[in-house]
């Protein structure tokens, strides 16, 4: 049996995940790519793109791996708002850096039930066995 897990949560991280791709398609190709007429960093979204599949479903693996990978752009984020040579990039990286974070802590917290109920289960287990 499952814990209960919250569809909510779900949800909200799987639109981060949508609109963090579509943000780094148009940061990248029109809006402020690194070089004029787009560049090739709007190949960045390829590992976003990945695990789509895995987290409109609600896969727990994927959703932990995913949010995982995630701190890859939460990090790209706080550089290129720090020290982009380009200018109007700022609005970008913060842009960047808040679906980041929406969508690392919606899936941690969908994710956090799931986990907890696994581990009382191996506990229950490991107490079966040593009995």
């Amino acid at each position: 049996m499952h814990a209960p897990l919250n569809p909510v949560l779900h949800r909200v991280a799987a639109a981060a995940l949508v609109a963090l791709i579509v943000l780094c398609l148009a940061w990248e190709l029109h809006f402020a790519p690194l070089k004029p007429g787009g560049s090739w960093m709007a190949l960045k979204v390829v590992p976003l793109v990945l695990p789509l599949r895995g987290v409109f479903k609600g896969n727990l693996y994927t959703l932990q791996w995913t949010s995982m990978m995630i701190l890859l752009y939460f990090a790209e984020g706080i550089m290129r708002a720090w020290s982009d040579p380009v200018p109007n990039v700022l609005p970008w990286a913060l842009g960047e850096i808040a679906l980041t974070m929406v969508f690392y802590f919606c899936a941690i917290f969908y994710l956090w039930p799931a986990k907890k109920a696994a581990k009382q289960r191996a506990k229950a287990q490991k107490a079966g066995k040593a009995v």
